[in-house]
């Protein structure tokens, strides 16, 4: 899906210094301090999202006021992209936190200033090379004969950079790929491997519950999901309906995980005279070691059939007198029946 950068005077106040559009790709975080005038003092820094899901912390060195929903033009390596600032003052302290961003290690690069027209004029035109550049990056990625699909293409805000997103199931050696699509593209080239929550993200849709990809619109961190938590919540097994659009198990299968965990844990005291002594009562009647005195698997066994001359040669005493008994009842009965004249 694309998202393109439109100029609109009506839209775009440059007066208020505010450049506002209606996304519905939104990672939104509520910011329930926004209102509070010490927040913006805590730090300086800003969350920043581009296209989908991607996401940058910079430093508004220049003490821009900055609120959420504003265009603002940040710095990059090489030069500068476009993006917008989608949160504020502390509550981007406690997102750096719980995305275990090291300061000491991390690249932080400043805010540089409200875009301008050109700014906006350029970022618009990158953005509108994406599709056909995706379409052609694939059919070089074929060509070298990678195992890889490249699942989407972004540019950067002044066009002179764009980053190539590639699924993979192992490692990939795409140097030889970075130089041709070098030569083709005529910009600098940065690989950057995600996965298929990843890509169902940035692609976006509409789940079975009617509400747009929870991977597309708030979540940040994708960890894996098991059939234990489906297991867990009694959820039915079924593998069409427990996979999301990235066929993978669905994310919304861990929400509740924590709250069924905590149940389980749950439960009820009679004191002293009560569960305890239950308990007690069962381990001296030992109830814990019956099962598997019995073999389990004894009702599984077939009897063996033994053949019938076996069975012949294995009659008792009293069988052959039987047989012996009803061979001269049938005798005596032949010698009475009267024979034809």
């Amino acid at each position: 899906m694309n998202h393109e950068f439109t100029l609109n005077q009506d839209a775009c106040h440059f007066s208020e210094k505010s450049c506002r559009r209606n996304s519905a790709h939104m990672l939104p975080v509520v910011d329930y301090l926004s209102d509070l005038p010490e927040n913006v003092q805590e730090t300086d820094f800003v969350e920043v999202q581009f296209k989908n899901t991607r996401k940058g912390y910079y430093l508004n060195q220049s003490h821009l006021p900055l609120e959420k929903g504003q265009k603002v033009v940040v710095g990059a390596n090489p030069g500068h992209d476009l993006g917008e600032v989608v949160l504020t003052g502390r509550l981007v302290l406690v997102q750096m936190k719980k995305n275990h961003i090291d300061m000491s290690r991390y690249d932080i690069r400043p805010v540089l200033r409200y875009p301008t027209e050109k700014d906006l004029h350029d970022a618009e035109e990158a953005h509108k090379k994406e599709q056909a550049t995706m379409i052609r990056a694939r059919q070089l990625a074929k060509s070298l004969g990678l195992e890889m699909k490249i699942g989407d293409v972004e540019y950067q805000g002044d066009g002179s950079k764009a980053i190539f997103y590639y699924i993979a199931d192992g490692r990939v050696d795409f140097r030889q790929l970075i130089k041709v699509y070098a030569e083709s593209f005529r910009i600098r080239i940065e690989m950057k491997q995600i996965g298929a929550r990843q890509e169902a993200g940035r692609i976006g849709g509409t789940g079975p519950c009617g509400r747009e990809l929870c991977c597309s619109t708030w979540m940040t961190n994708f960890t894996s999901v098991a059939t234990g938590a489906a297991r867990l919540q009694n959820i039915s097994p079924n593998p069409q309906k427990l996979a999301g659009q990235c066929a993978k198990l669905k994310c919304c299968l861990n929400y509740e995980v924590p709250l069924y965990e905590e149940a389980k844990k749950l439960g009820y005291s009679l004191g002293n005279n009560g569960t305890e002594k239950m308990q007690d009562k069962e381990a001296d009647l030992g109830y814990q070691n019956v099962v598997g005195q019995d073999d389990l698997t004894r009702f599984d066994k077939k009897r063996r059939q033994r053949p019938m001359r076996d069975r012949r040669d294995n009659r008792g005493p009293r069988d052959m007198q039987q047989r012996d008994k009803h061979r001269k009842n049938n005798e005596n009965k032949k010698s009475d029946t009267p024979s034809a004249q």
